[in-house]
This record gives structure tokens, C-alpha cells and sequence, in this order.
């Protein structure tokens, strides 16, 4: 079988495993707070990038935008997101998390990184330099399964 083949299954199973993984051990999370995995990513997304429109919300997370709509209609009628228009063009929903919600996603991300901290500090030199390396690579298919995105 050819290294490519046994790839692409490789990385499915490890960085779904690596997710769930860093998940769990964190503890909190907007999974264990009865979210869908799809409005927990929504929630971590818009964490990062307070003010981020819909649309590229939806870009950024490979969703259609009525998707990407429903979902932001939903966590905005639990209280947890607040979508306000752009004062430059008030067709364009500019998404920020609300007090709870910011709890949650600064808490989460606070334990999640010093989870994968602690466990990288255990590797020796030469396994941290290969994820460093193997980290590179990832980003380089990152982009160009982006650039295939329709």
C-alpha cells in the first residue's frame, strides 16, 4: 500500500483522537456544556476572533452559510452569542460571545493548554523538534485542501 494511502488514515484517526483527547483531559469544555461539536466550534472560533462576520465564520469552518446562520440563530436564542450588524455595512452580522460563553471558552482554552503543555514538556528534544517539523507539513496541507475548497 502506498505511504499516502496509509496517511490519510493515520491522520483522520490520530488528530481526531489528539482533539478528543486534549478535550477530555481539559475537562470543560462547550461539549460537556450540552453543545454540538459544530456549535462548540462556532463558539471556540468566534473566542478567538471576537467580531468575526457570519460569512467568514462559515468560511473558516467549512460550513454553508445557512448552516453557519442556523447555528448562529440557535446559540444566540441560548444566550450564549450575541450578533450585532456592522455599523460600515448592517447587512453583515458581526458574531461576539457573551459574558457565560466567554467564561466557558477562556476556561476551556486555559486547561486545554496547559493539558498539551504539560504533556509536551514530557517528550525528549528530538520528538519535540519532529512535531515542530511535522506541524509545518500539516499547515502546508491545511492550505492546500483550503485552496481545493469550493
Amino acid at each position: 500500500m502506498d505511504i499516502r494511502t496509509d496517511l490519510v488514515a493515520e491522520l483522520f484517526g490520530t488528530v481526531g483522537r489528539f482533539r478528543r483527547t486534549v478535550r477530555r483531559v481539559a475537562g470543560i469544555s462547550f461539549v460537556t456544556a450540552g453543545l454540538t461539536e459544530s456549535q462548540a466550534e462556532l463558539l471556540r472560533l468566534v473566542g478567538r476572533q471576537p467580531g468575526i462576520s457570519v460569512s467568514a465564520a462559515a468560511a473558516e469552518l467549512g460550513l454553508a452559510a445557512n448552516t453557519a446562520s442556523t447555528l448562529v440563530s440557535k446559540l444566540s436564542a441560548d444566550g450564549l452569542l450575541v450578533r450585532t450588524p456592522d455599523p460600515a455595512d448592517r447587512r453583515v452580522g458581526r458574531l461576539e460571545l457573551t459574558a457565560p460563553a466567554q467564561k466557558i471558552a477562556d476556561e476551556s482554552r486555559a486547561a486545554r493548554r496547559a493539558a498539551l503543555a504539560e504533556a509536551l514538556d514530557e517528550l525528549a528534544d528530538d520528538d519535540a523538534e519532529a512535531l515542530a517539523a511535522g506541524m509545518r507539513v500539516l499547515r502546508e496541507v491545511t492550505t492546500k485542501l483550503r485552496e481545493k475548497r469550493p
